[in-house]
């Protein structure tokens, strides 16, 4: 492999793992903030106004988190071609799971949510957002599993 082949693929592995490792932090760090904090809080306003806050604090995340996954897992499979450690592509495999999961489980409950209609039945808000608490831990896990991955791989050398 010529110099110049060589100091291309560094250049574009490491260019992709900050990336990767960027996306991931900042996808783990909203995703338990969420989980820990701000739907907490949201459930103890009681059911309607949870809703009622629900739509637009989802709407604004919803943009940020799958731009996130979707970029840490192409800038991690960036990052193992050109020749980073299969971990990397583990780390992306994991933080891009989020998206499937996403779509499959959140997705259904998120659409409940955010139609008109439930404002007049308390208990099933309540329970929908128990539901979505839930399911949305298990994305803080992913992401932050993802970033301990890329983490250490970025440690061991």
């Amino acid at each position: 492999m010529s110099y110049f082949k060589f100091m291309m693929l560094s250049c574009i592995q490491y260019s992709a793992q900050f990336v990767a490792t960027f996306c991931s932090s900042i996808f783990a760090g909203a995703a338990v903030y969420v989980s820990f904090v701000e739907h907490p809080a949201r459930m103890e306003c009681g059911p309607l106004l949870a809703s009622t806050e629900f739509a637009p604090s989802y709407k604004r995340a919803a943009i940020m988190q799958a731009s996130l996954a979707a970029l840490g897992f192409t800038s991690s499979v960036a990052a193992w071609l050109a020749g980073a450690g299969g971990w990397w592509l583990i780390g992306g495999i994991v933080l891009g799971s989020v998206i499937p999961f996403t779509l499959l489980f959140v997705i259904p409950v998120n659409k409940e949510l955010l139609n008109p209609s439930i404002d007049k039945q308390p208990d099933k808000i309540n329970h929908l957002l128990m539901r979505w608490g839930r399911l949305h831990a298990a994305r803080s896990v992913l992401g932050t599993i993802s970033l301990l991955v890329f983490l250490s791989s970025l440690f061991r050398h």
